[in-house]
Order: C-alpha cells, then structure tokens, then sequence
C-alpha cells in the first residue's frame, strides 16, 4: 500500500513550501533516496575526520544505511516507511513498527502503539551537516504521521520510540512522556506517547 498526503515545510527564507508524505514508500525508492543522500554524509564525515573532531561529536545517526534497513524491513508486514518528498527529493525518511512492541506507560500498560525504529531527515536538512537546513519541519510532519497511523490502528493515537542522546531535546518538546535511560536498549532514553499527548501535539 502506497498513500500520499500534501504537507508542507519551511524553506531557508522561512517561506511556506508544498511537499508529499509518502506512506509506504517501496524498497527501490529508499534505495534511491539513500544514493541521494550518502554523498553528503560522506563528505561531512571526511570534514569531521580532518578537523579532529571526536567521534562522539559526529551525527549518532550518520552510519545508518538505510538501502540495508529496507532490504531488512521492506517485506515484514509489520514495518512500514514513510517518506517526505519536495521538489523530486526525498527531505526526510521514517521506519515505523505497527506491531511487535506494547506501551510501557503504567496508565496504557501493554497497550498497542506504533513504535518508532528509525527517523531522519536528508542531511541537508540537518544542523549536523550543514550550517543553514534547506527545510525545517520535516521532523514534526514524521511524528504527526505516526500518530495518525496509530489512530488508523485502533491505537489511539499511541506511539513510542528510542532516542539518540543529540534527539533528545526534540522529542521532550513534543510533549511526550521520558520514561529514561533503557538499559537494555543501548541506554538510549525512551520516550512514550499517550492518547491525550497525542490529542494535544495535533493541535
């Protein structure tokens, strides 16, 4: 299943700009994004070699390769790719679970949710990579499209996901619940939405 929805972005002079969601985004289509996008990683990557910088201090999410993620994902019934496309480019990607994980929250114990695996921008979206972004909001459209998919399931609106330390902060603005560092799980922090949270960040 492939659907598509028109969203919108803020380009560099903070104009508003159409763009496509795409929900159900197809392995060859990640692939090519992916090509679009490795150079730049790439690059940054030689910079940050040569200026010395600690590897601590790189993009967390630069290794991801996401042609390996949907060779991985692409065919389980239980995952599904979104994408962000504007002008022929894809602006941001995200992987999401509709079915193995359960909500951890004592007031939605066990519940269903849509977790979260894996969300980016292209790297020319990113402070990380470039001083000024080329779009801004690709991040929020991602976390609203999560949302609504959990509300299509039945799961009110329900979603959870781990974050890496440098994402942290976005995702303590989005009003969801930081229930700390998971031990088994990298020790990365994870945060988890209620349906009332959910109500709240769709405005």
């Amino acid at each position: 299943m492939r659907d598509t929805t028109q969203v919108f972005l803020k380009d560099q002079a903070g104009q508003i700009v159409e763009a496509t969601l795409i929900d159900g985004m197809t392995s060859e289509e990640i692939a090519d994004a992916y090509a679009d996008w490795k150079p730049f990683i790439e690059a940054r990557r030689r910079e940050l070699e040569m200026q010395g910088v600690p590897r601590s201090d790189w993009p967390q999410h630069q290794h991801w390769n996401w042609e390996q993620k949907a060779d991985r994902y692409g065919a389980q019934l239980a995952y599904r790719f979104f994408g962000i496309e504007c002008e022929a480019e894809i602006q941001a990607m995200m992987l999401v679970d509709l079915d193995t994980k359960r909500c951890r929250l004592e007031e939605q114990w066990g519940g269903p949710l849509v977790y979260v695996e894996y969300l980016s921008a292209a790297p020319w979206n990113l402070h990380a990579f470039v001083p000024t972004p080329l779009y801004r909001g690709t991040g929020t459209i991602q976390i609203k499209a999560a949302i609504q998919l959990s509300l299509e399931l039945g799961y009110g609106g329900r979603i959870g996901l781990h974050s890496l330390p440098q994402a942290d902060p976005f995702y303590a603005r989005s009003g969801m619940t930081d229930l700390g560092l998971d031990p088994a799980y990298y020790e990365l922090r994870y945060f988890e939405m209620t349906s009332e949270q959910a109500e709240r960040y769709l405005g």
